[in-house]
């Protein structure tokens, strides 16, 4: 990360009103009242500005362009309508245009540089005929509305600019998709434009075939009175006439609009008074809602009223996430800043919906009558811009980074999210929904559909993490029974062998994958430790003693089912069903499910651990690390060797095992998030094991030779097999921020280098950092935990280890320790100044000293000799 691209500003001068404020001429031209804080680090981009895209968020409402201020069509799920802006569960506008003089902004005035910070974007347009111009997006929350404030500042004179403002509207839901029944065209009605106010209003109303009546609106104006205005089925700036993407098939490289798009347009013109040396800014609303005009309109004067003390908040907002879980790596300042943005992208994520109607539509071929409803759902959004509803696997892979960012509210409204829709849809059977739309409709995950079985044996796993780093006992049992179904649908309705090894689908579906998977069995293992553990908290005995005894008998015979020796690591499915002579055969196709024996941990009464043995987990790391499956930014979905596939298997061979299916050298960031938090059980924190993966996640949010948008985890990094997105057509991109990357970041670093490790439920926690190879510093402070905080420093200097544990309101007995350089023998252990006795435990990390203490301030210090 070169230091051009970041920096760190006062932000003064941002005005509530269209009148002149002055701002300090050391400060720069937009922002918050005088008088405000840090608005914290920002990054920024000169290059390429119209192949990038922009996001701004909130959890109502957000908004996604180019980083020039265009509008391209975007997204694949409804085919180039998944950009503009948005509020769930439907979209708003195509986009919002503005021209100076004529002449529209990302056109005839070029964008020069675009910055991400936190909770707004930036687009600096430069000095034109002696006036400066930026643009300010953000979405307060709580609030369906975006905001954009262009601020205007003339260096000599007084002048009077003439500023155009297009819109075009697309009132759609987020469901149906393109391909579904029935499909978007069906649920899209033309849009209608009128003028009222001072703004532009559009509506969508009526009742699509076989679906139920809708009644959407959207305003979109300014506290700026227009001098005119026009209405028009264009009006999309520079980017009229529109290039039209069709349905789908072959399409130009860039379009403005889709062959879905029922939209509608106006035009705003004014005259804005800029005074000479005094920056002016004009702020514009685009506002909505699907409960009707009347509801927009309260939106769009809500957020109209004092944008700029909005934007002072949304900043307030982002600046007590930035303050939670703040950690100095001086060895390693990448994935220091890596873990800063990684807290904001999960900021960013969080979405809600109100009113949902729930129904089963069985992978978009269904659409009966609503079974059910729910009145709010809030949770972690997938990924942006085809991906901001509600899943299962991602939000139990994101609820890791949140814990250990302090992010626990949204983690608990997520999982009750999935457990009230699972309930409704699935009539209380205990399967777990995988994929929900802001609508309510759910895609698949029910009863009738396959899967994936992995979401439901992680739910009591999710329960139990929050449960041990905030001791919330009443979330506990809100979610016990539900918990207790989950694993109990699995036996019975996903073991029709009774071998123990869960069927159906999981993570990665592919030919010649057996029906029971590797990765549902290994969180299986876990879950049932997990759910022992909060049975036992409850004094459960039957159940604790169930999934106690269950969990014996699958890691008892774990090893001998699912190594394969000349792979150098475990099959990634059993069971052929092609092949019923072979029952429970190992099948090696080399996915990154692989890797998921060794990122687990178990919760067993003896400690805390992998399912993986010590030597097989070595093994299969090592193996893991070479090139076969490790490209320069982590992680291949699919590893490369042996193939029985015509079609060949680019990449060498690592193994001499035949795989039926092919290599896809394909860079996901959870992919490699798995190998990261893989490699730091073991304690392979070197730079040529776990930093690696780390900084391969770190890279594709923060390095500017890779990024996409600056500060945002993308779902896939450049890859082999994946042309980085900003050289693919907007209409067939990965996401430029997907929530789940950010669990190879902050987990690694709380987790495993600081080695916090909660169990508040019982009043317990335990800090036993590991010094990653190479380091001589790690420490966090802040790092909540339930209505309290640690402050944690690891450090070694000479043959002294030092672990610093300050517990802040946080009632538990403390163990203090940290794992052991390989081969170190010890002179002395002190705490507190005082010789104090202490006991060394073989892990999965390697040796650590661990001492017990009932002091809220330990300084140990652990001489070696």
């Amino acid at each position: 990360m070169t230091p051009r691209h970041v920096r760190r500003s006062i932000i003064v001068g941002l005005l509530a009103t269209a009148l002149a404020v002055p701002a300090s001429a050391a400060s720069p031209p937009v922002e918050v009242p005088p008088g405000s804080a840090s608005v914290g680090p920002e990054l920024y981009e000169t290059t390429r500005l119209a192949d990038r895209r922009s996001l701004v968020s909130g959890d109502r409402a957000y908004a996604m362009g180019d980083e020039t201020g265009r509008y391209p069509a975007t997204g694949w799920h409804i085919r180039g309508e998944m950009g503009g802006f948005w509020t769930q569960p439907m979209k708003m506008l195509d986009g919002l245009w503005f021209a100076v003089g004529g002449d529209w902004l990302g056109d005839g005035i070029a964008a020069r540089k675009y910055t991400s910070g936190q909770g707004y974007q930036r687009i600096d347009y430069g000095t034109t005929n002696g006036v400066g111009l930026t643009r300010t997006d953000f979405v307060p929350d709580g609030m369906r509305s975006v905001l954009v404030g262009l601020t205007f500042t003339a260096s000599d004179s007084a002048r009077t600019i003439d500023l155009d403002t297009d819109a075009h509207s697309e009132l759609l839901p987020s469901y149906p998709w393109g391909w579904t029944t029935p499909s978007a065209a069906t649920a899209n009605l033309p849009d209608s434009g009128s003028y009222a106010d001072g703004a532009l209003v559009f509506r969508d109303q009526g009742t699509p075939p076989g679906m139920a009546a809708h009644d959407y609106a959207a305003v979109a104006g300014s506290n700026l009175k227009p001098v005119a205005h026009a209405l028009g089925s264009g009006h999309r700036g520079p980017q009229e006439p529109a290039v039209v993407c069709p349905a789908d098939g072959t399409a130009p490289p860039r379009c403005d609009d889709s062959a879905f798009g029922k939209g509608t347009g106006g035009r705003l013109t004014y005259r804005v008074p800029v005074a000479p040396g005094r920056p002016t800014t004009v702020w514009f609303a685009v506002s909505g809602s699907d409960e009707g005009l009347a509801a927009a309109h309260r939106e769009h004067r809500s957020a109209l009223r004092d944008a700029g003390t909005l934007l002072k908040a949304k900043i307030a907002s982002r600046a007590k996430v930035a303050a939670q879980t703040v950690v100095d790596l001086p060895g390693d300042p990448l994935l220091q800043q890596s873990v800063a943005w990684s807290k904001q992208n999960l900021a960013d994520s969080v979405q809600e919906a109100r009113d949902l109607e729930l129904r089963d539509v069985n992978e978009g071929k269904d659409y009966p009558a609503p079974t059910g409803s729910l009145p709010k759902a809030r949770w972690y959004g997938a990924g942006f811009p085809d991906y901001p509803w509600l899943f299962a696997t991602d939000g139990e892979y994101t609820a890791y980074a949140a814990v250990a960012a302090g992010q626990f509210d949204t983690v608990r409204d997520h999982l009750r999210a999935l457990r009230d829709i699972s309930d409704q849809v699935n009539k209380g059977s205990g399967k777990v929904v995988h994929e929900v739309m802001p609508t309510g409709d759910v895609y698949f995950g029910s009863n009738q559909s396959a899967g994936n079985t992995d979401e439901t044996v992680k739910f009591p796993s999710i329960v139990a993490l929050l449960w041990r780093w905030t001791g919330d006992d009443r979330f506990r049992d809100e979610m016990y029974d539900f918990s207790v179904r989950n694993l109990r649908y699995v036996y019975r309705e996903l073991d029709d062998d009774k071998d123990g090894w869960p069927e159906g689908l999981a993570n990665v579906e592919r030919s010649g994958m057996g029906v029971e998977k590797l990765d549902s069995t290994v969180y299986l293992a876990r879950g049932l430790r997990d759910l022992a553990d909060l049975a036992a908290s409850r004094r459960d005995g039957a159940v604790e003693a169930w999934a106690t005894a269950k969990a014996e008998d699958l890691e008892r015979r774990f090893e001998s089912q699912w190594w394969v020796d000349a792979a150098k690591g475990y099959a990634d499915s059993v069971d052929d069903p092609a092949d019923p002579a072979n029952d429970n055969k190992p099948i090696f196709q080399r996915h990154w499910t692989g890797v998921t024996p060794m990122e687990v941990e178990l919760t067993r009464p003896a400690g805390v651990g992998p399912l993986a043995s010590r030597a097989h987990g070595l093994t299969a790391l090592a193996q893991r690390e070479t090139p076969c499956y490790t490209g320069e930014f982590g992680l291949f979905h699919t590893g490369s060797g042996p193939t029985s596939d015509p079609a060949g298997n680019p990449g060498p061979s690592c193994d001499s095992v035949v795989s039926a299916v092919k290599s896809e050298r394909s860079i996901f960031s959870l992919n490699t998030s798995i190998m990261a938090v893989a490699e730091g059980n073991f304690g392979r924190l070197g730079p040529l094991q776990q930093q690696r993966y780390t900084t391969g996640n770190a890279r594709i949010q923060l390095d500017p030779k890779v990024w996409e948008t600056p500060g945002a985890m993308p779902e896939i990094a450049p890859s082999p097999d994946f042309i980085a997105n900003i050289d693919r057509p907007f209409y067939d991109r990965s996401m430029n921020l997907q929530a789940w990357g950010t669990y190879g970041v902050l987990w690694p670093v709380v987790h495993q280098y600081l080695g916090v490790s909660p169990a508040l439920g019982r009043h317990q926690l335990s800090v036993v950092p590991q010094l990653p190879a190479g380091q001589n510093k790690v420490a966090a402070s802040n790092i909540r935990l339930g209505r309290g905080s640690i402050d944690v420093s690891a450090r070694q200097v000479g043959k002294t280890l030092s672990t610093d544990v300050r517990l802040n309101d946080v009632p538990a007995a403390l163990t203090i320790g940290a794992v052991l350089p390989a081969g170190a023998e010890i002179a002395s252990v002190r705490m507190n100044d005082r010789t104090v006795p202490h006991r060394l435990v073989e892990t999965a990390r390697g040796t650590e000293l661990r001492v017990i203490t009932e002091t809220s301030h330990a300084s140990l210090r652990i001489t070696l000799r």
